[in-house]
């Protein structure tokens, strides 16, 4: 834009001159003294946006692009000791800080380390699923430490222009270098860490072999220590997991119950809180969630406290927050069709008999009320922490899946598109029992994901098995409890609604003895 601007005022410039020169069309009531000054300003113009324009053109395009990227460069790594997070906002994380906090030692009294022959880790890689408080440790190493703190993230690195990234590399570890002892935060390692292919000339491996060099090669970096945090372990290259360079390689999962309690005390301590919310009870209620989803749920929470007019946030904010990071948002006019209402508490009425009559989950609350993308909805939740379970644990997990497709099995003699979610987890949990656990007649054995196109015949076979059996044996569990069925399915329709004490009312009054054991 700017080439062309200049480009049409030098031809204005060149039309005048060139009337001025032969014309003299615009001078004519001027004296000679300001005639000569006036052709020598125009033909003094023309040629300075001449020479102007030709060295527009000449300038290479990269130059400027290189200017910008060091430029970014420069602000995206800037000091960030002015973190405000600290360890004490990082809850149900003890052991990582421990470990953080012997880092920061080591590098703030380095000299009663060396005295014992110790050598500072290169590096810590933080790995797990996301929403667990990768990053947020991170910002508390910066706010806790008195070092250089300099944060980066893999895709800064990623440039379509060879040797940018390597470059980029480079310039960070001389920042680093400059500013030691010093820490550097890699966010999404993954984006430059993954695993060199055949193609030696690609940008990202020529930036990986850079980080791979200065994290472990001649040059002495011992008072840098690079902490880098994914979500995808499996794709990073060997070469940079191994031992002196990234030492220490620490799961961040997701939290157990103590964790979670913890977790909630901090997001709720500047919240006014009703005294009807109970910690613990919440923590039951969210078991396998991340540290990101209960803090959307205390911020929710406080949300509807305010939509509602509330001084306090109380346990209907805390539940209702949980069902919308669960379930998705309530639908408040819905357009379903009273054939489909009754469905709909078939479906969810069979997954809470068999729910509850194989004991395999609380249950919290049934609804018809629509949310997100589904009909309706069933919260349950675990009665203590398990981490080991077994065949019969996970078969039940499936029976309980397939409940509501056996209920309209049973009640209608026709199933429905309802069951789709339900099939797909109930299909994953018998793959893991076949390909991961070693918990099918193809033996004790777990196969890799590129065995499996070579065995995957014998793969659906066992899948099918323990999917078949298992529906019927959940189709014979709801024709026992027909009329408890019944019974759960016309409370729905009329209240929409259930939770815990009032399905235990209506298991107590059936008269038939429900919790016959199932073999």
């Amino acid at each position: 834009m700017k080439k062309k601007v200049i480009l049409i005022l030098f031809i204005v410039s060149l039309v005048i001159s060139s009337f001025v020169a032969y014309e003299n069309l615009f001078i004519s009531n001027f004296n000679s003294h300001f005639d000569s000054l006036f052709r020598i300003s125009v033909w003094a113009l023309t040629i300075f946006l001449l020479v102007y324009y030709l060295k527009l053109d000449g300038n290479p395009q990269l130059a400027p692009s290189s200017i910008s990227t060091e430029k970014n460069l420069e602000e995206n790594t800037k000091d960030k000791n002015n973190s405000n997070v600290s360890f004490d906002d990082v809850a149900g994380l003890d052991e990582i800080k421990e470990e953080l906090h012997e880092i920061i030692d080591f590098i703030n009294n380095s000299e009663k380390y060396k005295k014992m022959g110790a050598k500072i880790p290169k590096g810590i890689l933080f790995y797990g699923p996301p929403g667990t408080g990768k990053t947020l440790l991170a910002k508390a190493v910066a706010g806790e430490t008195n070092s250089f703190f300099l944060y980066s993230c893999g895709s800064e690195f990623v440039e379509k222009y060879v040797g940018v990234g390597a470059k980029r590399i480079r310039t960070l570890y001389e920042k680093a270098k400059k500013n030691a002892p010093s820490i550097i935060f890699i966010d999404e390692l993954d984006a430059i860490g993954c695993k060199r292919n055949l193609d030696s000339n690609n940008e990202k491996d020529q930036t990986l072999n850079q980080l791979l060099v200065e994290m472990d090669g001649f040059n002495d970096n011992n008072n840098i220590v690079v902490i880098g945090a994914t979500n995808r372990l499996d794709l990073l290259d060997e070469a940079l997991l191994r031992p002196g360079r990234f030492d220490r390689h620490i799961f961040v999962g997701n939290p157990n119950l103590k964790a979670r309690e913890e977790i909630f005390k901090v997001h709720i301590r500047n919240k006014p809180i009703d005294s009807s919310v109970k910690i613990k009870e919440l923590s039951k209620k969210t078991h396998g969630f991340s540290g990101a989803q209960l803090a959307n749920i205390a911020n929710e929470a406080a949300i509807l406290a305010v939509r509602n007019n509330k001084d306090k946030i109380d346990i209907l904010d805390f539940n209702s927050a949980i069902e919308r990071v669960v379930a998705g948002l309530e639908i408040k006019h819905p357009s379903v069709l009273e054939k489909e209402k009754k469905v709909v508490a078939i479906h969810e009425s069979g997954h809470a008999i068999v729910g509850k009559i194989l004991s395999v989950d609380m249950i919290q609350k049934i609804s018809i009320i629509p949310r997100g993308q589904a009909l309706g909805y069933v919260l349950k939740f675990p009665d203590e922490e398990r981490y080991l379970h077994t065949r019969n644990e996970l078969v039940n997990k499936i029976k309980v899946l397939l409940g509501g497709r056996a209920a309209e099995q049973v009640i209608f003699n026709e199933i429905t598109t309802g069951a789709k979610d339900d099939l797909v987890k109930a299909t994953e949990i018998a793959d893991k029992m076949v390909c991961d656990y070693g918990m099918s007649l193809l033996g004790n054995i777990a196969i890799k994901d590129k065995y499996k196109y070579y065995n995957i015949g014998k793969i659906e076979k066992e899948i099918k098995k323990i999917i078949d059996s298992s529906y019927e044996e959940t189709v014979n569990i709801i024709k026992e409890n027909i009329k408890l069925l019944h019974e759960i399915s016309s409370y729905l329709l009329e209240h929409e609604t259930m939770d815990s004490e009032e399905l235990e009312n209506i298991c107590f009054n059936i008269k038939e003895n429900i919790f016959t054991t199932v073999t």
